[in-house]
């Protein structure tokens, strides 16, 4: 049991350090290409954040545990919101551009909706809940409409302007490459000894993947976005988090159920409401206490809303 233990901390270790390998030498590579920076921050950054749960839920789809992918992703995206955007705005509040306010943070919440609606079959066709090849391309394409738009941003100035250091071509290469790797290792770890665990300690895997993988995977997006908000870089804080939300459902669990059709368990159709709620919360506070912004107490009752949901998490189990 100590041996499975060490080695998820081994996986988190390695996915941890991955994802900083890979979001550094990323962000070099567009600064090098004269990518405009709200782009890096919408799309490499969270891209680069988003990789250990890409790692986990490729693992996972080839492992047919679907219970493990689709609690890592919604288990990830409630955590982004109410537990690291609750701690980046407790350490200084964030403000939120007008174009996030009424574009990235509706197209999140868009994503969640085409979720639930493609993950209930039975309330259209009387079939089994299940996330189909079919539903897979349609999120890839929202993916790419996604990524399309992010591009289509005019290269500007942002009034947080990211930190990025200048880089070989050399290095460059074997931050990504080295980035990948621990990413593929990590996410292996991961999956394979938290399932094992799970089943020896005979707790269901969607409570495994809603808890212990869902935060494990987090973890770049909690040290990204906490880090921003003390350096006060309120842009890059919420970028990071709203793309990687958007990530998280439109390629990452597309890409999954065109590996392998996903089985839908309906009682996940709590945390996904969860989920949808969470959104909703978030676009709201914009416009309670100082507008467009996330204040401190918006941000702790963000965190006390987690604390509430994982309490749930253990006595549903």
């Amino acid at each position: 049991m100590l041996i499975v233990i060490v080695l998820i901390l081994l996986g988190f270790i390695l996915l941890l350090k991955g994802a900083d390998f890979l979001v550094d030498g990323s962000s070099a590579l567009a600064a090098k290409m004269s990518i405009s920076e709200i782009v890096i921050g919408l799309t490499i950054v969270a891209f680069g954040t988003s990789s250990p749960e890409l790692l986990v839920n490729i693992f996972a789809s080839l492992k047919d545990q679907p219970d493990v992918a689709f609690g890592n992703i919604v288990g990830s995206n409630i955590v982004n919101v109410l537990l690291i955007l609750g701690i980046s705005g407790i350490i200084y509040p964030i403000q939120i551009e007008k174009n996030t306010v009424w574009r990235e943070i509706p197209f999140s919440l868009l994503a969640v909706f085409a979720l639930f609606l493609m993950c209930n079959d039975m309330y259209f066709n009387n079939s089994e809940n299940f996330l189909s090849r079919g539903d897979g391309l349609v999120l890839l394409l929202f993916f790419i409409i996604f990524l399309t738009y992010s591009f289509g941003i005019p290269k500007v100035e942002s009034r947080d302007k990211p930190e990025i250091k200048e880089l070989s071509n050399l290095k460059i290469i074997l931050l990504i490459l080295g980035g990948l790797v621990g990413l593929i290792f990590g996410g292996k770890l991961v999956v394979e000894n938290t399932v094992y665990l799970a089943r020896r300690l005979m707790v269901s895997e969607k409570l495994i993947g809603l808890t212990i993988v869902s935060i494990g995977t987090s973890l770049p997006e909690l040290l990204t976005s906490t880090v921003a908000a003390y350096k006060k870089k309120s842009d890059i804080a919420i970028g990071n988090i709203v793309g990687s939300n958007i990530f998280n459902i439109f390629f990452i669990l597309g890409v999954s159920a065109v590996i392998r059709p996903l089985p839908f368990q309906s009682v996940l159709n709590v945390d996904l409401i969860v989920l949808i709620l969470v959104s909703l919360i978030l676009f709201l506070t914009m416009f309670t206490g100082k507008k467009h912004s996330l204040d401190r107490w918006e941000s702790e009752l963000l965190v006390l809303l987690y604390i509430l949901y994982t309490v749930y998490l253990l006595i549903r189990k």
